[in-house]
């Protein structure tokens, strides 16, 4: 039997439900339960403050509702006046600034009802869009955040365009709703249809990443749908394509699980569009409908077996796919500093500590970017590890970017050790209604004392990623750090261990719902080890496995392309 929100989507009209009488309705700050469901797809969710929704409670208040907005950006890129409106936006409307996702585009937090509308229809008027950044449908279109380093790069990103806008919902729900689009009425409303999707859409989220070896920085095999760009004597000849990747998982629930996107071969790039809607076509009609926590395309495909999944996707393309392409990543966190593009242009950049962008004593992002954007030339570009990239800057202007950043504080991976680096942690508490745990918030007090751990074992300068998470559902990918604490409750977490640091290998449980000094008691003898038997150039999770400290995980068809 299809699942309660199987029926909401069948019943809202191609995604309208009830949502326009429910912010018309000034009684309360929310909007019904059902349509909570559908305005994901038009990229909000409705949440509350948990720090104080219990004295609400107490004072006979309902909780203090309010919503997120997330953008559709398709590679993270926007230019400088783009920047500014966006900036706008969190101070006319949002609560806490920018924040830069793990899926290379912004959220504002925050936003009360009566202002939803109005904030919505500004990230339209900057020639952005919040359709599809959510709900069940494919989300922003991930792409290697330097997509002007060569012109095969900057081939790559146009793909990864043309695939986010080619996969977008086509009801006109969303332009009636937020910008006041003319209503379709009788004949013309009955004809209204989704070609790809459907009326009910997808089982479950879609995710698409493009990844350029030799750098990894999308965490491409975290998705549904991957695509590894294959560049031969400097050009764009095709994408190898892997399906099934997927993050989220349930404590306790073991027919939940992380798994990595398989490798099942290539296509050219005249393929690519074809090829991404049979596998959408597939998941959209072999998905479990019934169970939500089993409907994700990295189920489908371990139910019906990936040579089958593999198989109908040809059948629907008309094709046999080409045999996959020799790549190798070497890394999948971001490069911080300087790096040179084609035809003269270069590239800084710049960490920004969970994706928070805020004045503070320490650094002040909001205005120092508000200052760079008005005089920036180039565009600006957003990454899946919550950095951002101040891009397409002429050599003769660097200097003066320089000291501006200087000026602001921003340019603090200078100073950063290694892990620091290299750390992720997803929003969690207060806002967000699926944490267990604090991350966002936690990470600024468990990394000085990781620190001193490293520090004490001469390991400050070693590369190490962390990530954070307060549920077990992925957004910080969790799963796919050498080190990761996913929250269990308040203060406590299970301690994994043993990614790598390409990207190509799932972590393993190696502490469960344990807190912090259990976690740095764990950590300490590791690091001690690590930093005595270690080979030149080993990253700490390939060592936990070599060491046999962690058993080896069994191989997926990723390695069976990869050069050596």
């Amino acid at each position: 039997m299809p699942s309660h929100l199987e029926h909401i989507k069948t019943e809202s009209r191609f995604l309208r439900g009830t949502i326009a009488e429910g912010l018309a309705d000034a009684v309360t700050g929310a909007i019904a339960e059902s349509d909570t469901k559908l305005l994901k797809f038009h990229g909000s969710y409705m949440q509350d403050d948990r720090d104080i929704r219990d004295e609400r409670r107490r004072q006979k208040l309902e909780p203090a509702y309010a919503f997120m907005v997330r953008a559709r950006l398709p590679g993270g890129v926007m230019n400088p006046k783009q920047w500014l409106a966006f900036d706008r936006i969190a101070s006319d409307y949002a609560s806490s600034g920018l924040r830069i996702t793990t899926r290379q585009t912004f959220q504002w937090h925050g936003i009360i009802k009566r202002d939803l509308k109005a904030a919505i229809a500004a990230i339209n008027a900057a020639m952005a869009s919040t359709i599809a950044a959510c709900g069940d449908v494919n989300r922003n279109v991930v792409c290697n955040t330097n997509p002007v380093e060569s012109p095969a790069h900057e081939a790559a990103y146009a793909w990864a365009v043309r695939l986010s806008e080619h996969l977008k919902p086509k009801t006109r729900a969303y332009h009636e709703l937020w910008l006041d689009g003319e209503k379709l009425v009788g004949e013309e409303a009955a004809a209204e249809s989704e070609p790809l999707y459907g009326a009910t859409y997808l089982p479950r989220k879609f995710k698409i990443g493009l990844a350029i070896p030799p750098q990894n920085d999308v965490d491409v095999f975290a998705q549904d749908l991957a695509l590894i760009a294959i560049i031969e004597c400097g050009e764009l000849v095709g994408f190898n394509v892997g399906i099934g990747g997927g993050m989220g998982a349930t404590h306790g629930d073991p027919a939940t699980y992380p798994r990595l996107a398989e490798v099942i071969g290539f296509v050219r790039p005249p393929q690519l569009i074809a090829l991404a809607e049979a596998v959408v076509a597939v998941q959209r009609d072999w998905g479990d409908r019934e169970e939500r926590k089993h409907a994700r395309l990295k189920y489908t495909i371990d139910t019906h077996g990936l040579d089958a999944v593999k198989a109908e996707v040809e059948q629907r393309l008309g094709f046999a796919l080409e045999p996959a392409r020799a790549f190798r990543f070497d890394s999948n966190g971001d490069r911080y500093g300087w790096v040179e593009g084609h035809a003269g242009r270069w590239h800084l950049t710049l960490q920004v500590e969970s994706g928070r962008l805020l004045d503070s004593e320490a650094h002040t992002w909001l205005s120092g970017m508000r200052e760079l954007a008005g005089m920036h030339t180039g565009d600006i570009r957003l990454t899946c590890n919550q950095s951002l990239i101040i891009a397409n800057v002429a050599a003769e202007d660097r200097a003066a970017i320089d000291a501006l950043v200087a000026r602001h504080g921003m340019d603090g991976y200078r100073r950063h050790s290694a892990i620091r680096q290299h750390a992720i942690a997803c929003v969690a508490l207060p806002t967000c209604g699926l944490a267990m745990a604090e991350s966002e918030r936690y990470l600024p007090t468990l990394l000085p004392k990781l620190e001193a751990l490293l520090d004490r074992h001469g390991l400050l300068d070693a590369p190490i990623l962390l990530r954070l998470s307060g549920c077990p559902n992925g957004c910080s990918r969790p799963y796919l750090g050498e080190i990761a604490l996913v929250g269990r409750a308040p203060g406590r977490y299970d301690l994994r261990l043993g990614a790598d640091f390409r990207g190509q290998r799932l972590n393993q449980a190696w502490r469960e719902n344990v807190d912090e000094g259990t976690i740095l008691d764990a950590l300490d003898p590791l690091f001690a080890r690590y930093a005595a038997e270690r080979e030149a150039g080993e990253g700490f999770g390939d060592f936990l496995l070599r060491a046999a400290i962690l058993a080896a995980p069994p191989s997926r068809r990723i390695a069976a392309t990869v050069t050596a």
